[in-house]
């Protein structure tokens, strides 16, 4: 454009506004396309710092916006100072490629169901999409230099990730060019757990993973699993990138137990509502749509009340403590791994986004951090956490160790790992974690 030679991304310092700008490089002057406000935070597929931004042409601009609620793709023709959504729905866009020859977008959407991943065709104009891919679980796809061939990397619930191959112009003849399992994996029936919704209590439709054994294998306990991360998505049909949990809950399930994965408030690819529902309260809506999970498996699954554990690392260790802290007659015991106890503790680039700063915003400091409720411990807790954790560091749970000393609570252990860090490495440390937490299950839900 003859005047407007670059575009770039402004945001906030708060990170409440993203303007989308151009920029004269001959003085240096911005003009603003596109301002999207979020009185919570600015985030969403492809939106991000390195997300979706560049020239469709050389008077045309394309990027993603949350503005509808959901993460879409839009154009913005310079020379008429106007904005056009390309594509739009309750769904997401996930990723964004402009084809050679700038007449269509290939996009990666969850439309079909938000656990399975597609991959499309879409003029740059909108309108009726094309599927070119197939299946329940994920479809990861890098296409050919020439946009002639698509390498898929597809996997499902049971299935690890495998490499696929399939023309753009017969893509439902794709063929499968990697076998990646040994007989030893294959050997075990591997369940592919059922993805289903149950109503929170604001009536909001939660989606989850359920695990469930025979009917006469059942012996009335369950475990609730607590992804890490928050803003991460386990509810889906494809291969877990929590393998060594997945595997774990087919032991549960061997044993009787039945495990509830649950996509909790905050979790990815539900659109900004669902992103930013622990606004100044993490340990409040995402905690509640676990316990509204334990409601649903005794009401319809007939879990005993009192044999409900609750485990998970990272962000499922924050949410683990103040389940056993602030809801302590829903979980019997719980395990909480690497977890935040203070999140003023925590680094600064995630959770001003979501609690604001200490100095300015101390209240949600105070009511969603864990080292606050420690009197609240009623029944059992395991901690284990690596000692040169350098992402949720040692110290906070060495003062999460004194707390609960001062409280005189005694139902409580802390297993510490010398050499591992955020990520465990060794297979020792990863046996010993998994061995302490099905002794605390299996004895403490009785």
């Amino acid at each position: 454009f003859p005047s407007h030679d670059m575009i770039a991304q402004v945001r906030s310092h708060d990170n409440k506004d993203r303007w989308i700008v151009s920029v004269r490089t001959d003085n240096g002057k911005l003009a603003s396309l596109d301002h999207q406000h979020d009185e919570a935070w600015i985030g969403g597929p492809g939106i991000g710092w390195g997300g979706t931004l560049d020239w469709l042409n050389e008077s045309t601009a394309y990027f993603q916006s949350e503005e509808s609620g959901y993460s879409h793709l839009y154009r913005y023709d310079m020379t008429k100072g106007k904005k056009t959504a390309i594509t739009s729905g309750k769904f997401e866009v996930q990723s964004v490629q402009l084809s050679r020859d700038k007449n269509h977008f290939f996009i990666t959407t969850n439309e079909v169901h938000p656990g399975q991943k597609h991959f499309y065709r879409v003029s740059i104009d909108g309108g009726k999409r094309v599927q070119l891919t197939s299946g329940q679980g994920a479809n990861e796809v890098t296409l050919s230099p020439d946009e002639t061939w698509m390498a898929i990397r597809y996997s499902e619930t049971n299935k690890p990730w495998e490499l696929w191959v399939a023309r753009l112009d017969n893509p439902t003849e794709r063929k499968q060019i990697t076998e990646s399992l040994t007989p030893e994996f294959k050997a075990y029936p591997w369940r592919a757990a059922q993805v289903i919704t149950f109503p929170a209590g604001d009536g909001k439709p939660v989606y989850a993973r359920i695990y469930e054994p025979a009917t006469k294998q059942k012996n009335k306990k369950a475990v609730i699993f607590v992804h890490g991360a928050g803003y991460l998505q386990n509810a889906h049909y494809w291969w877990s990138q929590y393998f060594r949990e997945y595997m774990f809950h087919n032991l549960l399930v061997d044993k009787g137990y039945t495990v509830l994965d649950i996509d909790y408030r905050a979790s990815a690819g539900y659109g900004r509502d669902w992103r930013t529902g622990i606004y100044r309260r993490m340990g409040g809506l995402d905690l509640s749509d676990h316990v509204d999970g334990a409601k649903f498996l005794v009401k319809e699954k007939g879990i005993d009340p009192g044999k409900i554990g609750i485990y998970g690392g990272s962000y499922g260790g924050f949410i683990t403590l103040m389940g056993l802290f602030t809801a302590p007659d829903v979980f019997k015991a719980g395990a909480a791994l690497r977890p935040v106890t203070d999140w003023a503790a925590y680094n600064h680039g995630y959770t001003a986004n979501i609690l604001n700063e200490p100095a300015t915003d101390s209240l949600a400091y105070r009511k969603s951090s864990p080292i606050y409720f420690v009197n609240g411990l009623k029944n059992h807790l395991l901690i284990c956490h690596g000692v040169v954790d350098v992402n949720v560091h040692f110290q906070d749970v060495v003062r999460l160790q004194q707390r609960l000393i001062e409280a005189r609570k005694e139902n409580w252990e802390l297993a510490g790992y010398p050499v591992e860090d955020h990520g465990f490495v060794e297979p020792s440390s990863w046996a010993d974690e998994y061995k302490r937490i099905l002794k605390l299950f299996e004895e403490k839900l009785k």
